[in-house]
């Protein structure tokens, strides 16, 4: 792109909720079921049937704005969108507009240049529409067929300012966002299921122009690196387009992962377009600041707050306590661990090393794994006192993976139990060094280097269970002598 424009991103994603029914009725929200079988007369939108609304999407909502920063209105309404597709059986979507339930967040991300801030402008409840499926079933493969289950779903719409300067940025947002609704337990947040999908408003501008340039909207993108190409292609054509004497104009797009481009869709709406007016079948929903409080006293510790405490109460590197949050399950294996009495660092080297290349070798997640914080501290406690060495340990946790057994009992089925007592390992050391008079004397004469070799010769003696410290230590002082 020229480096005569600057680039503003704005993004709305749609995250959907982890509740057990949908937002107006009972129907599950179970994701997987056979086409049109998670369905009623009220997310059919039939004649004379009423929505009535889920009190755990308003709960997940609260959560949601007090995670980011946002301000929990006292007052908020449904709207009615109206807009005609065929997966929106009603003819108009129940949305919010002029008085959303959250509004004037923010979240910070770091860049290379430091910290930034982003806004948040708003956060609204809203029913998820169904799901066309297209060319299923049919020879010809030009059938379309319609999946209703997922129609009526809560979602979260979180609307950001145009705050964003390049993908880059965009995608630092998104994982944050993504992490916060994980962490909360609203959101399974998984992008291949459509639980975590994004809209990205691409727009350029000559540096320092006030005035937004002419946006594109890029529709329903699941995948972060799909998000960054995308947004990266729109980029390149507006700024090739108006370099052409073109103009930009404001539509949807869509973004085609084989081809890496965006596409026209169609002309992009305006929110007269849709005609929202307040949905005459439910009632404003009333917000006390007690409840408010209520939801924030039973917030779960979030990703930043937890990376702060494991920097600075547990003293990990900032690296490490990134590596650790990035995944909630791992963060909480982190945390049994400390619980149950492993030192921080032992553990997360552990974490970080042996059991997480385990977990990507096998393809499994680390609640499915025979290895329990119990086991590994059971372990690392064999390694403090001495037991086993780090070199054993590893033997150890191998035969932990495969059987799930502790250590104590592995380590003496295996005849690991290493030996720490100098007067046994003394003898090893002046038979070792009795047996070679000619590697003494090099050493002698001033070739450190061979001290690995006695070592050795030590380790396997003893069958690999010399404590190799004690044996380090034993080993200096004969060959001193």
């Amino acid at each position: 792109m020229s480096s005569k424009y600057e680039v503003v991103i704005g993004l709305e994603v749609h995250v959907q909720l982890q509740t057990q029914t949908k937002i107006f009725c009972g129907c599950s929200t179970r994701f997987g079921s056979e086409p049109n079988t998670q369905t009623c007369p009220v997310c059919l939108g039939l004649p004379g049937a009423l929505p009535v609304l889920n009190e755990k999407v308003v709960e997940f909502a609260i959560m949601a704005g007090l995670a980011t920063n946002c301000t929990i209105a006292e007052r908020s309404i449904f709207a009615r969108k109206n807009y005609f597709y065929p997966d929106l059986p009603k003819g108009y979507q129940i949305s919010q507009f002029e008085e959303p339930i959250c509004v004037g967040g923010w979240l910070d991300i770091e860049t290379e240049t430091g910290s930034k801030r982003l806004g948040i402008t708003r956060i609204h409840m809203e029913e998820d529409a169904g799901k066309l499926l297209h060319g299923e079933g049919a020879a010809s493969g030009r059938d379309s067929y319609v999946d209703l289950n997922r129609a009526c779903t809560p979602l979260l719409e979180v609307v950001s300012e145009p705050d964003m300067r390049s993908a880059d940025e965009a995608i630092a947002y998104l994982k944050q966002l993504r992490q916060i609704v994980i962490y909360l337990g609203v959101s399974d947040g998984n992008l291949e299921e459509g639980s975590f999908r994004c809209d990205a408003n691409v727009s350029i501008r000559p540096w320092g122009q006030p005035e937004y340039g002419t946006r594109a909207e890029i529709k329903n993108i699941n995948s972060f690196r799909f998000i960054k190409q995308a947004i990266e292609y729109e980029v390149e054509r507006q700024s090739e387009l108006i370099e052409d004497g073109g103009r930009v104009v404001q539509e949807t797009r869509l973004y085609d992962a084989e081809s890496g481009t965006t596409r026209s869709m169609r002309g992009k709406e305006e929110a007269h377009d849709y005609r929202y007016f307040p949905d005459p079948d439910l009632v404003p929903i009333e917000i006390s600041r007690a409840r408010v409080e209520e939801v924030r006293a039973a917030l779960p510790e979030l990703p930043l707050a937890k990376l702060e405490r494991f920097v600075s109460e547990l003293g990990l590197p900032v690296r490490d306590a990134e590596i650790l949050i990035a995944e909630q399950e791992i963060a909480r294996y982190f945390d049994a661990c400390v619980v149950a009495g492993a030192q921080p660092k032992a553990a997360a080297n552990w974490i970080l090393g042996d059991l997480s290349r385990n977990l990507n070798n096998a393809g499994i997640s680390i609640t499915a794994c025979k290895v329990t914080p119990a086991l590994l501290v059971g372990m690392l406690q064999r390694i403090d006192d001495n037991t086993i060495s780090g070199k054993q340990a590893k033997v150890v946790f191998e035969k932990m993976w495969e059987s799930g057994t502790e250590a104590d009992t592995i380590i003496d089925s295996e005849g690991l139990r290493q030996v720490s007592d100098s007067g046994a390992i003394e003898g090893f050391v002046t038979a070792i060094i009795a047996a070679n008079p000619a590697q003494v004397a090099d050493y002698k004469s001033g070739n450190e280097k061979i001290f690995g070799f006695f070592v050795g010769q030590v380790m396997k003696a003893s069958k690999g269970q010399a404590n190799p410290a004690t044996v380090n230590e034993l080993l200096k002082k004969k060959l001193a002598e």
